[in-house]
């Protein structure tokens, strides 16, 4: 009936219908019955946003001007509908009922030569997890988080719930302030040792676990080559193929291996994991990896996006044992330019699971005990490398030095210390060649077929790049080259890195600089890849963990290797650019996820540590207060209240003046601080202000 009644909208166009002009469309003979039928599927299309409700009582398909995306509201009030290819702003007055993280039908108009939007309808509200409360045999449920309205739980038999279980909701009737709501998942129990880590990811979507329907494919699953598996496949297995990871690595995707040629050619061996021969298009396995999108790697966990049957067992490159692998092989010459490239399945067998800290006591001149007849390879993969490097930067890469950290922690998750990763010879010969083999198989892949999976970066917003070269040049630093803000090139982002490497504002400098570029996203349509320098880019080298990459085999194993996959090239190019959006979404949600857990283990770090000073440097100023990162790499928020001064902003948000307009306190300036309260709930940590140096003045 649903599809029917919306079919009938879709034939009228833009025309309004009325409930009784629908129900003669389906049937000449029709009562009051079929009225209420059909009302109540009207009602139902209005709530998933398919169709409008009118004046009079009209109903009309949902049209170019409206549309559907997640709300986000900010403390004024107003608000923004997240879109893709850019927010629209949302005035406080036309934001209807709708809550930060609601999905909303809006309407969409232009004020003022300003596009922006108007909440029409909230579709799906974005409930705080609950926590199910038995008192004296009545079973209600508790917001996690403060909410303004009230939950009122209805049965649901699918669920037998317990006291002190965390759980996700869903609305299933609005009234006034009263929220009729159902479970649709349970999370685990509030004392559960993970639970923290598992409330973040059900907040922000991150699928948990597998369904019945893969676990009982991962049965069926070899555990080992089958003799099957070497038809049409080169075997490579006496070859000297390795894998470089780090030392807790279990889901080995990529291993390497290279060939010095008697004309002084380099012969480059990136072999990958060949997930799609035990992956099915359309089955179970297949349809979880979509939904997750990639494997989410947190502080105290990882959810693979592959089981771990797959991911660390048949799939996984694991040493001295066969493998099914999809290889590229490319031909340098002498300077690092590529002579020839070509991809072929494969049969290969690792001769060892190397690990960075390792390989780089090798590459740094040192030695390793049972490395010894792999030296000579490592030695020369480390002189190709630097060559690849050379020319990346060349045709216009940007380097941004690393300031990723890691969270130790123990068995039980807690964080017990805090470092930087440190990308050294290892990390970055591995990087240079999964760059290469990526380039080689879209290039191959493009070149015989019209549909590809790009990963594009964009060149910066004009306008952000121009703020932060004025924001530059508020601290003391002018950069050298000319800028034309509408057409921002390599060179002149290459410029600002050269001009503030070295100086002690480098890393909030290039921090700043970082976030003022454009997200990378997977896109069928081409526009380079700003931050390589690279014309043609994708992802292939990680379909363990990657669906972009397990996509994209598929489409390698149908056009270049000529092989039945079970789903036609063009089947799989219709849906291409849902692909794109769904993967370059999950990615973003798997960032948040990541991020968000690392805070929550930092704060709750921190709750041990209240009273403690540290050494730190003021990051980030705001009206009210600053951020400043710690010598252990802790980021906490110092609020002016707690400073017995009086400080003024000034424009460019670098530094604050006190009551005599002289320089108080500048972006970048060392200061010690006290840690007097820390909270893993909100993610928050609060320091005041001890001293500040004045070393750095």
């Amino acid at each position: 009936m649903k599809e029917k009644v919306l079919n009938i909208f879709k034939r009228n166009g833009n025309k309004k219908l009325d409930p009784i002009e629908i129900v003669k469309y389906l049937s000449k003979d029709y009562d009051v019955k079929d009225i209420k039928e059909v009302m109540d599927v009207l009602y139902e299309l209005v709530s998933d946003g398919s169709i409008v409700s009118c004046k009079k009582g009209m109903f009309k398909l949902t049209g170019d001007e409206y549309i559907k995306g997640k709300v986000e509201k900010v403390a004024s009030g107003n608000g923004y509908l997240l879109q893709s290819d850019g927010d629209i702003y949302i005035d406080k007055k036309n934001m209807n009922t709708a809550l930060d993280g609601d999905l909303c039908l809006c309407e969409v108009f232009k004020r003022f030569g300003k596009v922006e939007a108007k909440v029409k309808r909230v579709l799906d509200r974005n409930l705080p997890l609950g926590e199910i409360v038995e008192d004296s045999g009545i079973v209600y449920v508790k917001p996690l988080k403060e909410y303004p309205y009230e939950l009122e739980l209805l049965y649901n038999k699918e669920f037998s719930l317990v006291d002190g279980e965390i759980v996700k909701l869903k609305c299933v009737l609005e009234n006034n302030k009263v929220l009729k709501v159902k479970v649709i998942k349970k999370i685990g129990h509030k004392n559960s040792p993970d639970i923290d880590t598992l409330k973040i990811m059900a907040e922000l979507d991150v699928p948990a676990g597998f369904s019945e329907g893969t676990m009982n494919e991962v049965k069926s699953l070899p555990t080992e080559v089958l003799e099957n598996d070497y038809k049409g496949r080169t075997d490579i297995s006496n070859e000297m193929i390795f894998t470089i990871d780090g030392k807790d690595t279990k889901d080995i995707d990529d291993a390497v291996g290279l060939k010095m040629l008697d004309n002084g050619n380099y012969l480059l061996n990136v072999s990958i994991a060949d997930v799609t021969n035990y992956v099915k298009w359309n089955s179970s396995i297949f349809n979880d990896a979509y939904n997750k999108g990639n494997s989410t790697y947190m502080a105290d966990k990882v959810e693979p996006m592959l089981p771990i049957e797959l991911s660390n067992g048949i799939c996984s490159l694991n040493p001295n044992v066969l493998r099914c692998a999809v290889t590229t092989e490319i031909e340098f010459d002498t300077n690092g330019n590529v002579v020839n490239k070509r991809m072929y399945p494969s049969i290969i067998k690792s001769r060892k699971k190397m690990n960075y800290d390792d390989v780089n006591i090798i590459l740094k001149g040192g030695h390793v005990s049972g490395y010894e007849e792999f030296e000579s390879t490592l030695l020369n993969m480390l002189e190709l490398s630097k060559k690849l490097k050379k020319k990346k930067l060349e045709r216009g890469e940007i380097e941004f030095p690393s300031d990723e950290i890691k969270l130790i922690v123990d068995e039980n998750g807690k964080v017990i210390d805090i470092k930087k990763r440190v990308q050294d010879l290892g990390e970055n010969l591995i990087e240079e060649f999964m760059i290469a083999s990526n380039e080689a198989s879209i290039d191959l892949l493009t070149n015989e077929c019209e549909y590809g999976i790009y990963r594009v970066h964009a060149k910066p917003a004009p306008k952000k790049i121009e703020d932060f070269v004025k924001f530059m040049s508020s601290l003391g630093y002018s950069t050298k080259g000319k800028f034309n803000y509408s057409d921002i090139s390599n060179k002149n982002i290459q410029d600002i890195m050269s001009t503030i490497k070295g100086t002690k504002d480098e890393e909030i400098l290039s921090s700043k600089l970082l976030r003022s570029m454009q997200k990378a996203v997977y896109s069928t349509d081409n526009i380079g890849h700003f931050g390589l320098g690279s014309k043609k880019y994708t992802h292939e080298t990680s379909p363990i963990r990657r669906f972009s990459d397990l996509l994209l085999h598929y489409m390698i194993k149908i056009v270049l290797f000529k092989w039945n996959m079970g789903v036609s090239i063009n089947e799989i190019g219709r849906g291409l650019v849902e692909a794109c959006d769904h993967i370059s979404m999950t990615e973003r949600r798997s960032d948040e996820c990541e991020y968000a857990v690392e805070d929550m283990k930092m704060a709750e770090y921190m709750e041990g540590h209240i009273g403690e000073e540290y050494d730190a440097i003021v990051d980030t100023l705001l009206k009210n207060g600053f951020f400043v990162e710690t010598s252990n790499y802790v980021e906490g928020f110092v609020s002016l209240d707690t400073i017995n001064d009086y400080y003024t902003i000034n424009d460019e948000m670098t530094y604050y003046f006190d009551r005599k307009k002289r320089i108080a306190l500048r972006l970048g300036d060392k200061v010690r601080v006290k840690c007097i309260a820390a909270n893993k709930e909100t993610r928050h940590i609060d320091f005041i202000l001890v001293d500040k140096s004045k070393e750095d003045k």
